[in-house]
């Protein structure tokens, strides 16, 4: 039976995967920017996403928010356990807001600018991405409480799905550019995306070996009967979805490319949560033990129920009114 609970959860997840989507491939254009030579590619780059960037970062808002109101638990918890990566993920996001919005203004300093958006869309992936590698090798909970140290977010699988997250970003990054550029841009986006892809399937697979080790319960959902029938169609489809991806890039495709790096993602982001399903808190506390009374769940959803769909279709709108390639000239600055 589905609870309100199991509701509220696939909303978080929604809103979660959202995030890291659409403002993942805007963090990936900063990421990518030092191959960005050219002065023309650089500005081509940046109008891709100057009317849409930070509107990306409405599912970040959404996710926290609806984690404090329909699982405060979680929310005391998992706050405490990486404030350390999320302040510096912060602190990277601000930087690279202010650097998009100065780069435009100050031209003799735009140099410098250049620099702050590759270091805060650098920073706020790899923070990301510790945050998520601590997150998944499990917070250590006593009572309803945090009992771990400072420094328990900081580990070498932390690290290394922060580093792989860099290439995911930047995978989604380069096909995103294939998508929106032409000419000299597009074909260079070309050449990035293969050297990202491979990187970032390489991490793909290390992750995904080195995850089961981390807990029993992760191993036994991965690598025992008859659990392993459920989660097995994910490493094919991961198999399946490479080969697409390196056949659109070959063959030049627009899009195809970015809908086959956003899928690869979707599948990553599923075997997640086979790993942690039911937990909220891995591996102590599930989504039934963190929620907010049924009551509150049930008066918070219709809000959600009213607003999300808004979300959806602004932000489907403003995607489509800025469809198709981009000119340098098609916005001023």
């Amino acid at each position: 039976m589905i609870s309100i609970e199991l509701i509220w959860a696939v909303i978080l997840a929604f809103a979660i995967f959202a995030y890291i989507v659409l403002d993942g491939f805007d963090l990936g254009i900063g990421i990518i920017y030092p191959f960005l030579t050219k002065k023309v590619d650089r500005d081509m780059a940046m109008n891709s996403v100057a009317p849409i960037w930070d509107g990306n970062e409405t599912w970040l808002i959404l996710g926290g928010g609806g984690l404090f109101a329909a699982f405060p638990l979680a929310y005391s918890i998992i706050l405490p356990a990486l404030y350390a990566p999320l302040t510096a993920m912060l602190i990277g996001l601000i930087l690279r807001g202010v650097a998009f919005e100065f780069r435009w203004k100050s031209k003799s300093k735009k140099n410098i600018w250049d620099q702050a958006f590759i270091l805060g869309s650098i920073i706020a992936t790899l923070m990301q991405g510790i945050a998520l590698g601590a997150f998944i090798q499990g917070i250590d909970v006593e009572g309803r409480a945090y009992a771990g140290g400072w420094w328990d977010w900081l580990s070498p699988f932390s690290v290394f799905v922060g580093f792989s997250l860099i290439s995911g970003y930047a995978l989604l990054g380069s096909t995103w550019l294939i998508m929106k550029t032409e000419g000299d841009l597009k074909q260079l986006a070309i050449k990035l995306s293969k050297k990202f892809a491979t990187i970032m399937l390489f991490a793909i697979f290390i992750v995904s070996v080195w995850t089961p080790l981390l807990n029993p319960e992760y191993f036994i959902k991965w690598f025992s009967w008859p659990f392993m029938l459920y989660a097995l169609p994910v490493p094919l489809l991961v198999f399946l979805t490479s080969i697409t991806l390196f056949y659109a890039l070959k063959k030049q495709h627009n899009i195809k490319p970015f809908l086959m790096t956003v899928f690869l993602f979707l599948l990553s982001f599923i075997g997640f949560l086979i790993s942690i399903f039911p937990h909220i808190v891995p591996p102590s506390i599930d989504i039934w033990g963190a929620a907010s009374p049924e009551k509150s769940l049930k008066f918070l959803l219709v809000g959600v129920v009213i607003f999300l769909p808004v979300i959806l279709i602004y932000t489907s709108y403003t995607y489509w009114v800025f469809r198709g390639k981009v000119k340098l000239d098609d916005f001023q600055h």
